[in-house]
C-alpha cells in the first residue's frame, strides 16, 4: 500500500466516524443565526464577539469558532453535554442549550468570517519548516499522517466533518494535541486522532501548532 493510499484510507475511516456523529448532533434541526447570536452573550468573554477566541500563552487558550463548520460546532456542544468531551468551563454553558439552541449557535458562528490566529511568532525557521512538513506531507517514518489528509487542502476544513485548523490559535492546537496524547480528550472516531498525536514529540506539537496559526484563510 502506498503512502497516498494509506492517507486516503485513513481519511475515509475518519469521515465515516465523524459523519455519523455530526448527523446525530444536528438531528435534522435547522439553525437560525439570528437566534444564535442572541444565545452567545455568555460566549463572548472567552470566544470574543467576533468568534475569534483567544491565544493565552501559558494558560487556557480558547478556539476561534468563526467560520467553523456548523455540524462540527454542534457535535462539540453535544459532546460537552453528554460527557464525551470534558471541560469544567465549557460543560455548564453547553448545558444551558437545548438541541434547537445548539443548532442556532452553530449556525451563527459558522457564518462569521474567519479571523486571524495568534501564536507561532516566537519560533525559528527550522521549527516552521517542520510544522509545514507535518501539516502538508506528514512524517511517514513516524507514521504521522499529514494534517491536510483529513482537514482538507491547506487545512482550511473539509465540509462538516473536519474543522479548519489553519488560522486557529497555536495555544489551542497545542493544548488539544496534548489532551489527545494524555487521554484527556477522546471524542475522535476510532481513536485515530489520539494515535497520531501520541506519535508526535513536544517539538512536533509546537512546530505544527505554530505553522498552522500563521496560515491565513478567507473562508472554510
Amino acid at each position: 500500500m502506498t503512502n497516498q493510499q494509506l492517507a486516503g484510507g485513513l481519511a475515509l475511516i475518519l469521515g465515516f466516524g465523524m459523519g455519523a456523529s455530526t448527523a446525530q448532533a444536528v438531528d435534522g434541526l435547522e439553525g437560525d443565526p439570528q437566534r444564535g447570536e442572541g444565545l452567545t452573550q455568555t460566549c463572548v468573554s472567552c470566544h470574543q464577539a467576533d468568534g475569534s477566541g483567544q491565544n493565552v500563552p501559558g494558560g487556557e487558550s480558547w478556539p476561534r469558532l468563526a467560520g467553523l463548520p456548523e455540524g462540527y460546532i454542534a457535535r462539540q456542544l453535544k459532546d460537552y453535554q453528554e460527557g464525551r468531551r470534558d471541560s469544567s468551563t465549557m460543560a455548564p454553558f453547553a448545558n444551558l442549550l437545548d438541541d434547537q439552541g445548539i443548532a442556532d449557535v452553530a449556525a451563527y458562528y459558522a457564518r462569521l468570517p474567519v479571523t486571524e490566529a495568534q501564536g507561532g511568532d516566537d519560533v525559528d525557521d527550522a521549527t516552521l519548516a517542520r510544522g509545514e512538513e507535518l501539516a502538508l506531507r506528514g512524517d511517514w517514518n513516524q507514521y504521522i499522517v499529514s494534517c491536510q489528509s483529513c482537514h482538507g487542502p491547506g487545512n482550511a476544513g473539509a465540509g462538516e466533518v473536519f474543522p479548519g485548523i489553519a488560522s486557529q490559535h497555536a495555544g489551542y492546537i497545542a493544548d488539544q494535541l496534548h489532551h489527545w496524547q494524555e487521554g484527556e480528550r477522546a471524542n475522535d472516531p476510532q481513536g485515530l486522532m489520539a494515535a497520531i498525536a501520541r506519535r508526535m514529540s513536544d517539538e512536533d506539537v509546537r512546530a505544527v501548532s505554530a505553522w498552522l496559526a500563521r496560515q491565513r484563510v478567507t473562508s472554510e
